[in-house]
């Protein structure tokens, strides 16, 4: 494994198991320009990805180190400040504000048990400055809104939906992930979804007895409590493609599309809290086999 980890001292504390994934998401947004890397580790080596409205781009790096807070990967740089992107025909550094944190682990009691994919939200949206050049093509994302999550295990779930988007006419970030989910020899459908409004954060998820009314390719229906939530999802065309973990390499194939057309609205108490629209939505639909 090309993977190191040591502490801002410089002294190594640990290596990285021989088995398993270990992946962040960093999505750059300004109006219909997207831009996405994906540096991680698997016992297939290390890697970054990009992916924008157009195109998905895969890098083979010799060697992905973690260092305090800071990603080093093939001469790029990925952190809670921002990214410095030094890969073939793709170069630039973008700087990002504070930080929207969730009030607690998106896993909830779930992050004390093992699983096959643990998944973590570092921030849900903050500002970006700075411009990324692919291909001689600058990419100004001044202004713009960032998103940054963690996936790790052995592999991804063999059937899920996952929703990403911070880019509506109001301020509003919303996470939203239905999978299968294999647990204690048995398996089950799964959900975790985080929603930040108007300086409030909801949370919809199996260990706060979500209900899961409706999860197809284009709706997914969410009861919980005194909420509801709905989301309609029309992708833009197929994605591209991605690499993804199947039990701890980079051996499987997952379609993400950077620009599907969402609606999301949420009730409380049967009074609606918003009912917001948008073209630019982060989307993967895997189904059952």
């Amino acid at each position: 494994m090309h993977c190191r980890r040591v502490n801002t001292t410089g002294m190594e504390v640990a290596y990285m198991k021989n088995k398993g994934f270990e992946g962040w998401y960093f999505k750059h947004q300004r109006s219909g320009d997207v831009l996405a890397f994906i540096p991680g580790i698997a016992e297939s080596g290390a890697f970054i990805q990009m992916l924008s409205p157009d195109t998905s781009r895969q890098f083979d790096v010799p060697e992905l180190t973690v260092r305090g807070d800071v990603i080093y990967a093939g001469g790029c740089e990925f952190s809670k400040r921002g990214c410095k992107i030094n890969l073939p025909s793709v170069t630039g550094e973008i700087s990002y504000g504070a930080l929207t944190k969730l009030r607690s682990d998106i896993m909830g009691p779930f992050r004390f048990f093992p699983m096959e994919c643990r998944h973590g939200v570092i921030s849900m949206a903050h500002t970006l400055s700075g411009s990324i050049s692919v291909d001689g093509q600058p990419h100004c994302f001044d202004g713009g809104v960032g998103y940054i999550e963690k996936d790790s295990g052995t592999s991804f779930p063999s059937s899920y939906q996952w929703l990403q988007c911070n880019s509506f006419p109001e301020p509003c970030s919303v996470m939203l992930s239905v999978a299968h989910i294999p647990f204690g020899g048995l398996s089950f459908e799964g959900c975790i979804c985080a929603i930040i409004y108007g300086g409030r954060e909801y949370r919809l998820a199996t260990y706060n007895g979500v209900r899961i009314c409706a999860a197809s390719e284009k709706h997914i229906c969410l009861t919980q409590g005194n909420l509801l939530f709905e989301a309609d999802i029309e992708p833009s065309q197929s994605g591209h493609p991605l690499r993804s973990p199947v039990k701890g390499s980079m051996s499987g194939t997952i379609r993400e599309s950077s620009n599907a057309a969402v609606r999301i609205r949420l009730w409380r108490r049967g009074e609606p809290v918003f009912d917001l629209e948008s073209g630019g939505a982060m989307y993967e639909y895997v189904p059952a086999k």
